[in-house]
């Protein structure tokens, strides 16, 4: 058995941020996450998984969810939630003075009409 060396320092590498604005179109895939939840709590279930997708992939706390994206996920009520959704995450500079986070993702829908050979897209930032 090897020696514990008590001497050496644990580094723990965090993943942060990117201080510039980026936007990134994903497909993420709802189906597998609503899996086994209970009618009445996949619709609201899937919004929460939208955000933290958004969360993880943008490396940000602070999510906003477009109302278009929102109507989306509840268009064919609330046990059926689409299986797959396009989404822009667009991470922003928060403008605001008393904002505790210097930047946010704003989720936004994007229609398609074959989510087939879709991938993850860098989109230009405007």
């Amino acid at each position: 058995m090897a020696p514990k060396d008590t001497k050496t320092k644990k580094t723990t590498k965090t993943r942060s941020a990117l201080q510039d604005v980026v936007t990134r179109e994903y497909t993420i895939h709802l189906h597998k996450r609503v899996h086994g939840r209970s009618f009445k709590k996949r619709a609201p279930w899937a919004v929460k998984s939208v955000v933290d997708f958004a969360q993880k992939a943008m490396g940000t706390k602070d999510v906003r969810l477009d109302p278009k994206l929102n109507q989306a996920i509840w268009a064919q009520g609330v046990k059926n939630v689409p299986h797959r959704l396009r989404l822009k995450l667009e991470r922003k500079r928060n403008d605001d003075e008393d904002a505790t986070e210097k930047l946010y993702t704003y989720a936004s829908h994007i229609p398609v009409t074959s989510f087939k050979g879709l991938e993850t897209v860098v989109a230009d930032a405007e």
